[in-house]
């Protein structure tokens, strides 16, 4: 065609633009709802004779972070990746796109779809996103203006929780063990008792800590009188997984869940809450007690505030009365004992300090070895193993995001709770075993249940004798990994050694997905 017959194509005929549309809302009560933005991306899109192709959409998901928008990082990576069948991505306003904290995470993203050479419309903006220099200075403010009002919602949360909890309701969280979580509605009259993963629905409601079963209230009086007679919070614990007795989460008892219940006010009837804050987002932190808040006497106290005091009295002695030089002469006497040590030499001698007290006195296990003389060679190469397992586990799990990628998925690993999601449809856990050889000539791998379960299907990582070279991978659904036994052998009967495999690529099956194409 020569240049006059073009200049004669009228607007009417002019080449329409293929474009996408990207939605998100963080939560269904929101004024800019989803079907809203789209109304207007509609309307927006026949103005300017685009064609939308395609729909990407982030429904219930905050605009804080990219790793809870699974849409936002498809569109990213189709984009990047050449799979993108269009030119333009079309959004309401600059805070669907996102209220990062930091205005420069979000020019990133922006920056990395014009890189591959589509652009992004904000099509509900009092100004044109063509790279001007006022069109900077006017995105600039609006994403200042967008990270502003997340930091103002939190502070208005903040305050709200606060003044809930001052109430004497429940701020979040478990209950604990030897409590329920009882829900009332907004006049105090009590509705049903939550079960795990039950939480309230209405705004208007209102969660109550009440007394649970008294088998576990004299588990609670049980574990307060042992310590206040001087047993170790190891020994209490090793005493009620002796007994099968397991805790609220359904897990072993620990050294720091039984702390948990000797140092918790809610067990005389306090209220105590933002002792630990996670706000915009961002790690959790451990808060000053100055920064807590306490309200005293609104449940039913499981045990009195006489034996409490006392419990804490005792763990401050114990914290301030033994000296560094009397944790080594211990330790020397350990050593001339057992001819060795480790963690869990240490954890199981009765009357003996944790081995956590050694690790906070003296930064590390090997320092406090180092004063006594003892050279753990064995120890070191124990712990050289578990490095590179641990190295190994995280490439498989690269290696697995990144096929379930190629595969048309969506995939990544949550560093937090050590899953990877996968087209936030499932959850993996995924763990390695290291080849422990037994005294009859053959291999066995433990069974980590309580690193394996919590997800939808578990992964086990079996390495040959090496410890170097990958033997196999059990994969299994979460609830036959919790009939498994605690270590695994060569043969394990064809229930579970069904679910033995040579790669991965049954999970990337799973999770293939057709390139995303046609209208959204």
């Amino acid at each position: 065609m020569d240049k006059i017959a073009a200049a004669r194509i009228g607007p009417r005929e002019r080449r329409r633009v293929r474009a996408a549309q990207y939605l998100r809302m963080s939560t269904e009560r929101q004024t800019y709802s989803i079907e809203n933005q789209r109304d207007a991306i509609r309307d927006y899109a026949a103005l300017m004779r685009y064609d939308i192709v395609a729909t990407y959409e982030d429904a219930g998901r905050s605009g804080l972070n990219i790793e809870g928008r699974p849409a936002l990082r498809r569109l990213l990576a189709d984009v990047e990746s050449g799979q993108a069948d269009f030119e333009t991505i079309v959004v309401y306003d600059v805070s669907r796109w996102g209220r990062f904290q930091n205005i420069d995470e979000s020019a990133s993203y922006e920056y990395r779809c014009q890189r591959a050479g589509v652009r992004i419309e904000f099509c509900a903006e009092q100004f044109a996103n063509d790279g001007s220099v006022g069109s900077d200075v006017l995105k600039a403010i609006k994403r200042s203006m967008a990270a502003e009002l997340s930091r103002m919602l939190s502070q208005k949360t903040f305050i709200g929780q606060t003044r809930v909890v001052k109430m004497g309701f429940r701020g979040g969280g478990h209950a604990g063990y030897g409590f329920r979580r009882l829900l009332v509605d907004a006049s105090g009259k009590p509705k049903t008792i939550l079960k795990r993963h039950e939480w309230k629905a209405l705004a208007t409601d209102r969660v109550v800590l009440v007394p649970g079963p008294e088998s576990e209230i004299e588990i609670v009086r049980w574990i307060f009188k042992q310590f206040i007679k001087g047993k170790l919070e190891v020994e209490i614990a090793r005493a009620l997984n002796e007994r099968g007795v397991l805790t609220d989460l359904d897990q072993t008892w620990t050294t720091a869940s039984v702390r948990s219940v000797l140092t918790h006010e809610k067990y005389i009837g306090n209220n105590v809450w933002n002792r630990t804050s996670e706000r915009l987002h961002r790690n959790r932190v451990k808060n000053p007690p100055s920064a807590w808040i306490r309200v005293e006497n609104v449940s039913v106290p499981l045990v009195s505030r006489k034996l409490f005091e006392r419990a804490r009295s005792v763990a401050q002695a114990r914290r301030s009365r033994i000296t560094n030089e009397d944790l080594l002469a211990d330790l020397s006497r350990l050593l001339e004992e057992r001819g060795s040590l480790s963690g869990s030499i240490i954890n199981a001698t009765p009357g003996f300090s944790t081995k956590s007290m050694y690790i906070h006195r003296f930064g590390t296990l090997q320092a406090a070895y180092d004063l006594v003389g003892y050279e753990a060679s064995a120890n070191y190469r124990y712990f050289n193993v578990i490095t590179q397992l641990h190295r190994r586990r995280m490439e498989i799990i690269q290696d697995l995001v990144a096929a379930v990628g190629q595969a048309g998925g969506l995939a990544y690993y949550d560093s937090k709770r050590q899953l990877v999601r996968v087209n936030e449809e499932f959850t993996i856990a995924v763990w390695i075993a290291r080849c422990r050889p037994s005294p009859y000539g053959y291999s066995h791998w433990p069974f980590h249940k309580r690193r394996l379960t919590g997800s939808d299907i578990s992964v086990l990582i079996r390495m040959l004798p090496d410890n170097v070279t990958v033997r196999d991978f059990l994969i299994v659904p979460a609830w036959e990994a919790e009939h498994a036994a605690p270590m695994l052998s060569p043969n394990n009967g064809v229930g579970l050694d069904a679910f033995l495999f040579q790669s991965l690529d049954p999970l990337v099956e799973i999770a293939r997905r057709a390139p995303i194409g046609g209208a959204g």
